[in-house]
């Protein structure tokens, strides 16, 4: 895998503004931990937008489950099936707890919806650093599959895979697991977009 050098993506004259610049968000956690192919600056600025824009401080909703997610894996690869397609993916780990779950006792289907809207995000952030490109953006749609619960105590693995990168829609998917069966929980489909700053 290429070498990648630390780049801004800040707003110059020959650049339009973006909606969340990467480089431009204060340093959050330690990377260290994290496994991957990905360069250490990709994996910081990967997690400083999933914490600063995705999680939020501790009066946003859902912080307390956001927070607890911990990144295992950031990589890039090349898609041989794809002619060679550079694609990023992400793993991370989190472990359900008694704030996490319906009154069945199982995984909240919201809390699903959660993980996946900020989870599935990162493979894009990812790959739009390595291009170059801005790969954050605002949530078109998502499509969530539910496929078995989760009782409290279990460690979820929540694998996600950029598909598209776009100049102004981007798609991913996840698949989350119990990491000690391998059973699958939920997949989902995730489509961002770039808003037009202009209009907002």
């Amino acid at each position: 895998m290429p070498q990648h050098t630390q780049q801004s993506t800040k707003t110059t004259s020959a650049q339009p503004k973006v909606w969340v610049d990467p480089a431009s968000l204060p340093n959050h956690g330690d990377i260290s931990d994290i496994g991957g192919n990905a360069d250490d600056y990709i994996k910081q600025l990967n997690i400083n937008t999933y914490i600063s824009y995705g999680v939020g401080s501790e009066d946003t909703f859902g912080y307390k489950v956001g927070k607890s997610v911990r990144f295992v894996d950031i990589s890039l690869h090349r898609n041989e099936v794809r002619n060679g397609k550079t694609e990023a993916t992400t793993v991370a780990e989190i472990m359900v707890t008694k704030d996490m779950l319906n009154g069945s006792g199982m995984l909240h289907g919201g809390c699903v919806a959660y993980l996946v809207d900020n989870c599935c995000s990162t493979p894009l952030v990812v790959l739009g650093l390595a291009q170059n490109v801005n790969g954050v953006g605002v949530t078109q749609s998502m499509n969530v599959f539910f496929h078995s619960p989760a009782p409290i105590g279990t460690c979820l693995r929540i694998t996600s895979m950029s598909i598209a990168l776009g100049g102004r829609v981007m798609t991913s998917r996840c698949e989350i697991t119990d990491k000690d069966s391998g059973r699958m929980v939920a997949s989902a489909f995730l489509n961002k977009m770039q808003p037009a700053l202009s209009k907002l």
